[in-house]
């Protein structure tokens, strides 16, 4: 019965989730879990692996299939309407990805670009959208240890400037408002948001680019 109620209680808190207030330390760590998912959807589309140690699901990236499953269908909404854009992005930034503190720290410039004027969801993806393709430089480049430097770098920017707007949103959960559940259909208000997230990120690449000259 001890192990029955236990086993019941842990099913509890890992579907009970997005209920509570959510600590700073499990939205970075869920950040980080969706930052995997969605690097790994994108270097599937392009035929290419990392590490099969990322497949393994935890109990709080079971809980986040869900919202994963929003935000890929979100970045392939953005990414559609604007392909060139999302596609060789070390190139468009002019850096190595041989480097790691300068893939970090590019990252690290575009997102703030890309919310220098505020937060909206369709910039979360946006910012996901560019972790995701430069992921994608990294290992056809065969540098596979920046792709972790990448995801860590995303986790740091949303623990130092997303995690009280997630917190006041409700946490990862309310992104799912922004589909018609039934077919994973972006609502109308997303292309909107789409148009202000591909504004600021090609601003930044414009920044990147005029640095490095």
């Amino acid at each position: 019965m001890k192990v029955l109620r236990r086993s019941s209680v842990f099913a509890a808190e890992v579907l009970d989730v997005f209920d509570r207030s959510l600590t700073e330390k499990e939205l970075v760590s869920q950040s980080k879990a969706l930052c995997r998912d969605y690097i790994l959807s994108r270097l599937n589309q392009n035929s290419l692996t990392w590490s099969k140690t990322e497949l393994k699901l935890t109990p709080s990236s079971a809980a986040l299939a869900d919202v994963s499953s929003v935000l890929l269908c979100l970045g392939d909404e953005l990414e559609s309407m604007q392909p060139a854009l999302y596609k060789n992005v070390a190139r468009q930034l002019n850096i190595s990805v041989a480097v790691e503190n300068l893939v970090s720290d590019a990252f690290i410039g575009v997102a703030t670009e890309i919310f220098s004027a505020g937060i909206t969801w369709g910039k979360v993806v946006s910012m996901y959208a560019v972790a995701g393709a430069l992921a994608v430089d990294c290992v056809r480049k065969g540098h596979l240890v920046t792709v972790y430097i990448l995801v860590d770098s995303l986790g740091q920017f949303v623990r130092k400037f997303l995690v009280p707007w997630l917190k006041r949103r409700g946490g990862w959960v309310d992104i799912t408002k922004c589909v018609v559940k039934k077919n994973l259909t972006p609502e109308k208000n997303w292309l909107s948001s789409i148009l202000e997230s591909l504004k600021y990120f090609l601003m930044a690449v414009y920044v990147y680019i005029m640095k490095e000259q």
